[in-house]
This record gives C-alpha cells, sequence and structure tokens, in this order.
C-alpha cells in the first residue's frame, strides 16, 4: 500500500466522488495511437480506481463514462466505445459481485444499443444485493438533460393534481433527479488537463470541492486518486458560514 495512504485521514473521508475521466482520446494520440487506443487503457485506470475507492471505505463513486454530447463524436469511435462499454461490463460485473460492490446507472439508458441495455440490466441485477462501495456509472447522461428530465416529470404531476405547486420545495426536487438515492458528491475530480465541469451533475456539485489534474486519464492511478483526496482534506468546507463558525 502506498504511503500516502498514512497521510488520509480516514475518519474524514469523502462520501462520494465524483470524476470526469478526461484525456483518453489526446493520451493516445501522443502515443501516435488511434483515440479509441486511449479508452482502451482508460478501463485499466477505472479498476484500479475503484479497486482504491473501495478499499479506502469510499461509500459512492460516480465516473462520467459517456455524455449526451459524446454521440456527436465521429461514428467510428461512438462505435467502438459502444463496443467497449459492452465488453467491459461483461468481462468486469463478476469481479464487481465478488467484491461486494453495487453498480448504478444514470443517464438516458433509451439511447445506448439494446446489447449494452441487456449487459447493463444484467450487471445491474446482480450487484443488487451488494452493501460495499456503490459505483455509478453516467452514461447517456448530462446535467442539463437530468434537470430537463425533472422539470418535466414535476410539471407533468402538477398537471394531473398529484403535487401542489406550493409543495415543491428543494427536497420535492431531488427526489426527480437520477441520483436521488445518493448523497451530493463532495469532492469532484476531473483529470486531463481541463477546467470546467462539462455538464456534469450540475446540481449536485454546488458545494463539492473541485480539484483538476493534467494527468490523462489512462495515466490516473490510486496514488493520483490518494493525492486528490489528501488536497481535499486539506481543505476548510464552510457551506456559507465564516471559519470563526465553524471553530
Amino acid at each position: 500500500m502506498s504511503d500516502l495512504t498514512d497521510k488520509i485521514d480516514k475518519d474524514r473521508l469523502p462520501r462520494h466522488i465524483a470524476i470526469i475521466m478526461d484525456g483518453n482520446g489526446r493520451w493516445a494520440q501522443e502515443q501516435g495511437q488511434d483515440r479509441l487506443f486511449g479508452h482502451y487503457h482508460g478501463v485499466e485506470s477505472v479498476r484500479d480506481i475503484v479497486e482504491a475507492a473501495a478499499g479506502l471505505g469510499i461509500g459512492y463513486l460516480t465516473l462520467y463514462a459517456f455524455s449526451t454530447e459524446n454521440w456527436d463524436r465521429p461514428e467510428y469511435e461512438v462505435v467502438g466505445l459502444m463496443e467497449l462499454l459492452v465488453s467491459t461490463i461483461r468481462k468486469e460485473a463478476e469481479v464487481l459481485h465478488k467484491n461486494k460492490i453495487r453498480l448504478h446507472v444514470i443517464g438516458d439508458m433509451r439511447m445506448l444499443p439494446e446489447n449494452a441495455r441487456r449487459e447493463l440490466s444484467e450487471a445491474l441485477e446482480m450487484t443488487a444485493g451488494n452493501t460495499g462501495l456503490n459505483l455509478i456509472m453516467a452514461l447517456s447522461y448530462s446535467g442539463r438533460w437530468e434537470l430537463l428530465n425533472a422539470v418535466q416529470q414535476i410539471a407533468r404531476n402538477v398537471q394531473n393534481g398529484q403535487l401542489a405547486v406550493e409543495a415543491i420545495t428543494q427536497d420535492v426536487f431531488r427526489q426527480h433527479l437520477c441520483t436521488s438515492d445518493f448523497p451530493d458528491p463532495e469532492l469532484m475530480i476531473r483529470t486531463g488537463g481541463e477546467y470546467r465541469i462539462s455538464n456534469f451533475l450540475l446540481y449536485q456539485l454546488a458545494y463539492a470541492e473541485l480539484y483538476f489534474t493534467d494527468v490523462r486519464w489512462p495515466d490516473f492511478r490510486k496514488n493520483n486518486l490518494y493525492e486528490a483526496i489528501i488536497d481535499y482534506q486539506n481543505r476548510e468546507r464552510r457551506f456559507g458560514k465564516t471559519s470563526a463558525q465553524l471553530t
């Protein structure tokens, strides 16, 4: 185990970590390879980070795997990513189950190919009773899509008389989000050197600590995760209060 884990306060771990896994394509191009080469190597990072998060006792880990905007990428890359998704789920579902990891998926599943939906459904069912790390895959997901979807659901409930306008609270709104069963992320990590959240968990990241690194996702490993957590633990989380109020 890395010496970095000795610097982590196990009593102050973020309950929920969200990661934008960026830089696969650029990593591959820097290697003189096709962009899909980077995505295939990115799977190794997913395995490593999931193992590290589970080992620390993190409760929830959300990985931004494929956004609604990613459908606009070149067809060969989208097809390749979907094939990679199917093959990865098929290989990893048993491993997740063995390690008591429960898989969840958020996003517009209707846009995924039928074979991808089938593999996901089987993996979700297989791991449904697990009580370890909750691994949340954001697939065909975007924050704006999620917010619009929530508003439409609430509007229909008001229209058919199931909900009064005055009864719409933050809690009610949260119940209509994809993440209604999960706590909001406390730490959001983005790899690849970009400094934006790219339509990811727009509502849920309101009070998350943001951590950006130049490390491309295929090179992101356990030690990089530990460094992000240590950085998080060195920050003061005030939630609108003053430092004096916290002490």
